[in-house]
């Protein structure tokens, strides 16, 4: 046998260590190479097919942030989970330089198999890449709303030129690996899983302190969702107070809550808890930074995939805008808004929409207050199906024109009790009876006051005269909106928006550039946080092997006084739901504050989008979980025999 063959060999021997490096590797390869499949395909590779240049050139841009924070995460990814199996091969490294192993003959060793893995998981991530490239197409035309779809062509640039990435990323993995031998002596080495830990300790106050920090942050971020302080500063404190908060959580409240536990004598040596609790203090205090980053990261992917999955929600779309079409010209165009309103109703009864149809033509007085006829208002709000408001001479509704204002006056209410309407020398006060709580007149900056038609009237009949005319807003109201796709698409090819001062918005096709949009963000973010749930599941099963010769140890001078296999099952199972399912309650309910607070923002329910992100990873992690489990055992089972 030679050397080639030894360190081939050892990656072989080793391969129950290795399988969860390998394997994320793998993922981490086939990830980077969808991105690759995507930007080069030939109806991408010049910008996403989409209804404004801005969104194709978020997609490609996207694409290819999206590579470079996943390259970049899997080189240190890798490099740590490298340094793990170097932490545990130590006492092997060192058997090997008394049996006459040189320090060059070791690096090259340890190069050899970090390229083998290196070599077989480029394969295997492109190979999987390339056999599921058409169902990756079939669901990429999806979410970025590609309505003719993407076909299947063989992504041989981004089969290129993953390879050659992650070629490099191996390489210098390669290199690193041997750098990382290098500070340990030989007695060091050989004596690597004989030192003795200490006793974990924590502070008392920074235990108390990591939930007060926890708790200060979540309310900051309520704070700017429910009371609509819109801070940025606000809320980049609430984050980085839970994230500290975190830290301390993992590094000082848990080693401080067992502790305690461990003083609470009746349960402490209750069947097999001494051994459950006293293993699982050292395993949470060896391990608070790992459940820290894993907690962060897997947090941060579900509120990103969360957030993006709710701004691709129709209902997004119809809060900012009720109304199917939404059609503004001068009325001093007559001729011209008569035809277009024509074309949308031929195009609306050729589709076989049944629609409402309404009209408002805000005005000013002469002291900037914007005013809507009531019998106008009316016919808008009962087109969106509430009742008809009623109105003496001299009294008011404010209405919102956006969300932000819809927001403010559903939290505060109206700022003004009371407005002066100035028409000419004229003054009356307007007593404001409420402020709506929904958008009837949409797209409108500043205070909207519906007014009497006597009123109205009287402004409107001094101001005849300028020289610009009022803009008339035509609206349709159509409940079947997601459907109209055809018909608003024929409706845009028959105007010109550009044509004597009109302006058509529909909502149909705002929500497909949402859609699009969202589509991006949710590949970028999705695909992203998903390699980042992987390695932070990794980290947990590399921690584990890590302390598996220890473990081994240990169980197996336990087994000698009376430990059964059943016994040993429960211990480490506990121990393996603390490790793999304490960070993802933390991170769970870090995501779900923030999911509360992004459903004070929006009218429509996120809830459906929250339990899908947290059933999918959830189900993930118990897959996970169980295998790993199922591994373990099997592991010290044999020992214990």
């Amino acid at each position: 046998m030679n050397f080639r063959q030894f360190a081939i060999n050892n990656v072989l021997r080793s391969k129950r260590t290795y399988i969860a490096h390998f394997l994320s590797s793998a993922f981490s390869v086939m990830i980077f190479f969808t991105y690759g499949l995507l930007s080069f395909h030939p109806q991408l590779k010049d910008g996403l097919v989409s209804s404004s240049d801005t969104m194709s050139m978020l997609g490609t841009m996207g694409m290819t942030v999206s590579q470079y924070i996943v390259f970049v995460f899997s080189f240190f990814f890798l490099l740590y989970s490298v340094g793990a199996f170097i932490k545990v091969r130590k006492k092997e490294f060192g058997i090997l330089l008394i049996l006459g192993m040189s320090r060059k003959q070791l690096n090259r060793m340890l190069f050899i198999e970090n390229i083998l893995i290196g070599v077989a998981a480029i394969i295997a991530g492109i190979g999987t890449g390339v056999l599921f490239s058409k169902l990756i197409l079939l669901i990429s035309a999806k979410l970025l709303a590609v309505d003719n779809g993407l076909p299947f062509y063989f992504p041989l640039k981004a089969l290129i030129i993953t390879a050659a990435a992650y070629a490099v990323l191996f390489l210098l993995i390669a290199l690193c690996s041997s750098l990382m031998l290098r500070k340990g002596t030989l007695l060091a080495l050989v004596k690597a899983e004989e030192s003795p830990k200490p006793q974990p300790k924590a502070s008392p106050w920074l235990a108390v302190l990591a939930v007060l920090l926890i708790g200060a942050g979540y309310g900051m971020v309520m704070a700017f969702a429910i009371l609509q302080i819109f801070n940025f500063i606000l809320l980049l404190g609430g984050v980085v107070l839970v994230v500290i908060g975190t830290y301390f959580l993992f590094t000082q409240f848990s080693v401080f809550f067992m502790r305690y536990l461990q003083k609470k004598e009746r349960f402490f040596f209750r069947k097999t808890n001494l051994l459950t609790i006293s293993e699982l203090l050292y395993r949470i205090k060896d391990n608070a930074v790992m459940f820290f980053l894993v907690s962060v990261i897997s947090a941060s992917a579900f509120t990103g995939i969360g957030t993006t999955l709710a701004i691709g929600d129709p209902g997004l779309s119809a809060m900012e805008n009720p109304y199917a079409y939404a059609y503004s010209m001068y009325d001093q165009n007559a001729d011209t808004r008569n035809r277009h309103l024509d074309i949308i109703r031929e195009e609306l009864k050729k589709g076989g929409f049944n629609y409402k149809e309404a009209e408002v033509t805000p005005i000013f007085s002469d002291n900037g207050v914007m005013l809507i006829k009531l019998s106008e208002y009316n016919s808008l709000i009962q087109s969106l199906g509430y009742p008809a408001e009623t109105l003496d001479d001299l009294e008011g509704i404010l209405t919102p024109g956006t969300v932000s204002e819809k927001n403010s006056y559903r939290i505060d209410g109206p700022l003004n009790d009371q407005f002066e309407v100035l028409n000419g020398k004229k003054s009356e006060t307007v007593k404001v009876l409420k402020a709506e709580t929904f958008i009837a007149v949409p797209g409108a900056y500043g205070e909207i006051l519906v007014v009497s038609d006597r009123l109205y009237e009287d402004v409107f009949q001094a101001q005849q005269d300028q020289e610009y005319g009022f803009v008339a807003y035509h609206t349709f109201y159509v409940q079947d909106w997601k459907n109209t796709g055809d018909v608003s698409r024929a409706i845009r090819d028959r105007l010109s928006e550009k044509e004597d001062y009109s302006y058509l918005k529909t909502l149909y096709l705002d929500w497909k550039s949402s859609q699009q949009q969202n589509g991006i963000l949710l590949m970028v973010s999705g695909l992203v946080g998903i390699v980042f749930f992987t390695f932070a599941a990794s980290f947990v099963y590399f921690r584990l092997y890590s302390d598996l010769a220890r473990d081994e140890q240990q169980y197996r001078m336990i087994a000698k006084v009376g430990l059964s296999k059943k016994e040993l099952g429960t211990i480490i199972t506990k121990q393996l739901v603390i490790m793999f399912f304490l960070p993802m309650l933390i991170a769970l309910i870090h995501s779900g504050v923030a999911f509360v607070a992004l459903q004070q923002l929006v009218d429509f329910s996120i809830v459906e989008h929250s339990l899908k992100i947290f059933i999918f990873f959830l189900s993930i992690q118990i897959i996970y979980f169980f295998i790993t489990r199922w591994r373990y055992l099997d592991r010290l089972n044999k020992i214990i025999q």
